[in-house]
């Protein structure tokens, strides 16, 4: 469905028109194997999280674009003074080999030069080696591990904290 990836790619605020979208990317299986919450969100559930986070200035949903085209979803709460941020992000699961890393690189650019961020955190499951990887490769440090912390129904997770400060992305990057 989508082409190969370009340089015309860029972020945008999230819009009410892109609600079916974002909950359909969100509740795709592969999607939702890697979330903290693995449910399959109800339309009215995903209403009323959008109505809550649009209206709060700390927080920034946004989409991810490349021709046009939406690919992919980022959002970013801050949390506290001091310019920190915890990251989100996923992309359409039919999108292009390599689509999540220029949505990292995108989202990182927009939230360090547009939103004046000064440092990301991330955390990932254990057994999300993708996430895992496409942190360090953007720069991401691991931090720490927090041992048994998240309960899936069924068993417990290591979720694995990363940081990224703007001055090491640009060094970096």
């Amino acid at each position: 469905m989508f082409e190969s990836i370009s340089s015309t790619s860029h972020i945008r605020p999230m819009v009410h028109a892109d609600l079916l979208l974002v909950l359909g990317w969100r509740n795709h299986q592969d999607v939702r194997r890697n979330m903290f919450s693995q449910h399959e969100i109800t339309l009215i559930e995903h209403q009323v999280w959008f109505e809550k986070t649009f209206q709060d200035p700390r927080k920034h949903l946004l989409i991810f674009e490349v021709n046009h085209q939406s690919i992919g979803f980022v959002n970013f709460s801050e949390t506290g003074s001091g310019g920190t941020a915890e990251w989100g992000f996923y992309t359409a699961p039919d999108a292009p080999r390599g689509s999540g890393q220029q949505l990292g690189n995108a989202a990182l650019r927009h939230a360090f030069f547009n939103l004046n961020l000064q440092k990301i955190c991330g955390q990932a499951l254990e057994d999300n080696s993708r996430s895992i990887r496409m942190h360090k490769s953007l720069g991401f440090k691991q931090e720490g591990i927090l041992c048994n912390q998240h309960f899936d129904g069924e068993i417990y997770h290591n979720v694995i904290c990363f940081g990224l400060l703007r001055n090491d992305w640009q060094t970096n990057s």
